[in-house]
């Protein structure tokens, strides 16, 4: 649902209704005040020794009038004022980290009306927001025992003299692979971090698309190589402007995960292609492919539904390079078949400044 902000120009109508209100009430006592008068002097009573002499009866009438008078002025602020009470005290409850209240307000007052739907809005947003980082950290503690469990399941062993010369080669092996994890799921949670909270990004420079791409395999040589996967590229030359470190990371996360996910002796293509307003970036494989279920859950972050390879990354990939793009105003596209391998689109705006 839009969230609506009031328009501040419709709070002089609420100035206007409360003085005519107030007109209102002056004018019904006037009324009153004149009624009394005359039946006084249908009554025939001297008017004036009644008002200048009598005056427990003139007593008497201020007391109606005040009466009148209090009682209008206490139905238009209950009306007008009332609904703000209940706004300061699901306030205070919001505060207190109460984020489900909510609110409904009944009246016919616009700008009241609009306050309340803000409000609710907020609270649910609030609630939202508490659920996710109740979530995250749960996730991220999970995600850290993992690791440090084995790594320190791995120096225990390692203490044992009795060990081979290969045995201790292989702990070794396993308390570096849990360190290396440690550190890109720790890298990876401070970038997300970083983009999240930052509120301008480094000026746009322009460079060659195609060359970054080629950069990024070149990298990640090592993860293909050891499974014998082969690469068909279509990269035509082409400049592009925009963060050329941030989708730097884009590429090494989306490559890498053709590479993790490909059957050995398989194959990863890239194609690049220009259109009249965006630049697009297919990266295909071959490899396991995912259900719809999984495609819908990609992006969040920490989800790995490939529980047997739980152990080659951290579920934070995907999600930051969701956020980068996002920042950089591009889009991310995914396609899979299971046992058919995926194709991921990254579109990203021609000029982007």
């Amino acid at each position: 649902m839009k969230h609506k902000v009031p328009d501040f120009t419709h709070y002089r109508k609420l100035v206007s209704r409360m003085f005519w209100a107030f007109l209102g009430t002056i004018l019904l006592l006037s009324l009153v005040f004149a009624l009394i008068i005359y039946v006084l002097s249908r009554l025939g009573i001297d008017l004036h020794s009644f008002i200048f002499n009598a005056s427990w009866r003139s007593l008497a009438l201020c007391i109606i009038c005040f009466v009148l008078s209090a009682t209008m002025s206490y139905t238009a602020v209950w009306y007008y004022f009332h609904p703000l009470q209940e706004l300061s005290r699901a306030a205070r409850k919001i505060a207190g980290g109460d984020y489900s209240i909510r609110l409904t307000y009944t009246g016919k007052v616009r700008e009241l009306a609009e306050a309340f739907e803000n409000f609710n809005h907020m609270a649910k947003e609030l609630d939202s927001v508490e659920m996710i980082r109740n979530d995250f950290i749960a996730n991220i503690s999970h995600e850290f025992k993992t690791p440090l469990t084995s790594l320190s399941g791995c120096l225990m062993l390692l203490q044992d003299s009795s060990l081979t010369e290969e045995e201790r080669d292989s702990y070794i092996t396993k308390a570096l692979f849990s360190i290396t994890k440690l550190n890109e799921m720790t890298d990876n949670i401070l970038r997300i971090s970083r983009l999240e909270n930052q509120q301008k990004l480094d000026d746009p420079v322009t460079y060659r698309l195609d060359e970054q791409l080629r950069e990024a395999i070149v990298l990640l040589e090592p993860k293909w190589d050891k499974k014998n996967i082969t690469f068909d590229l279509d990269l035509p030359e082409i400049n592009y402007t925009g963060q050329r470190s941030l989708l730097f990371q884009v590429w090494t996360n989306i490559i890498g995960n053709a590479i993790k996910f490909s059957h050995d002796g398989g194959a990863v293509t890239v194609k690049l292609e220009e259109s009249e307003h965006h630049f697009k970036v297919y990266i295909s494989d071959e490899g396991i492919g995912m259900t719809d279920e999984t495609i819908s859950h990609i992006f969040d972050k920490f989800y790995q539904a490939d529980t047997s390879r739980q152990s080659q990354g951290n579920g934070l990939g995907l999600t930051l390079c969701r956020e980068i793009l996002s920042r950089c105003s591009g889009k991310i596209y995914v396609t899979s078949t299971p046992d058919k391998g995926s194709v991921f689109l990254v579109s990203l705006k021609k000029n982007n400044s």
